[in-house]
C-alpha cells in the first residue's frame, strides 16, 4: 500500500492538471497574503499584540529591504529581481509534470507576487514600496504570509530533492506498463 501511494504521488500528471495546481496555489497564497495585510493595516496599531506570550506576536512593520531588513535602499532592485524570478518560475513551471513540484511552484509564485504587489503599489513610489510585515516570532525577522509561502516552498523543494523526486517525471513507467499490456493482449489472442 505504501509503495502504491508513493507511486501515485510521484507519477507524472497531465500538464493541464499541473498548471491548474500552480495557478490555484499561487492565487490562494497571494490572495491570503493580500487579505491578511489589509486586515492588519486596518486593525493593528503601532504597539505589538501578544498572541502567545513572546512566542508569537503581531507587530506591524514596513520593510523596504529584503529579509532581515537587508539593503533597505535597494528596493527598486528587489522589485526587478522579483519580477525576473516570477517570470522564471512561470517559464520553468511549463515543464513540470510532478504534482508536488506544482505546489512548490505555486507557493513560490504566490509568495513573490504578494510581496511584489506591495513594492509596486505601496508608498513611497512605484517599484519602491515597502512590504507589509506583521508576524513576529523570537529570533527571526518580522514576516508575512508571502514570506511563509516562499519558506514552505523552499522546505518542500529540499524534501523533494532529498527524496529524489524530480520536477519532470519520465513517462517510462507508464510506457513500459502499456507495452506489457499490449504484449499480454497479443499473447492472449494467439
Amino acid at each position: 500500500m505504501q509503495a502504491k501511494r508513493r507511486t501515485s504521488l510521484i507519477s507524472p500528471v497531465s500538464k493541464l492538471k499541473v498548471h491548474r495546481i500552480i495557478i490555484w496555489v499561487a492565487f490562494l497564497s497571494c490572495g491570503f497574503d493580500i487579505a491578511s495585510k489589509k486586515i492588519v493595516l486596518n486593525s493593528l496599531g503601532s504597539e505589538p499584540k501578544r498572541i502567545i506570550g513572546s512566542l508569537l506576536q503581531l507587530h506591524l512593520a514596513f520593510n523596504s529591504g529584503a529579509a532581515f531588513s537587508f539593503a533597505p535602499s535597494a528596493t527598486y532592485l528587489f522589485s526587478l529581481f522579483s519580477i525576473a524570478m516570477a517570470l522564471l518560475t512561470i517559464f520553468l513551471s511549463k515543464k513540470i509534470n510532478s504534482r508536488p513540484w506544482a505546489y512548490v511552484s505555486g507557493l513560490i509564485l504566490g509568495g513573490i507576487s504578494g510581496n511584489l504587489l506591495d513594492r509596486v503599489f505601496r508608498a513611497p513610489s512605484f517599484l519602491r514600496g515597502d512590504v507589509v510585515d506583521w508576524i513576529q516570532v523570537p529570533y527571526w525577522p518580522i514576516f508575512n504570509f508571502a514570506d511563509s509561502a516562499i519558506f514552505i516552498a523552499a522546505v518542500l523543494a529540499c524534501i523533494l530533492t532529498f527524496r529524489d523526486i524530480a520536477p519532470i517525471q519520465s513517462n517510462s513507467n507508464s510506457e513500459s506498463n502499456q507495452q506489457r499490456k499490449v504484449d499480454t493482449n497479443k499473447n492472449d489472442n494467439s
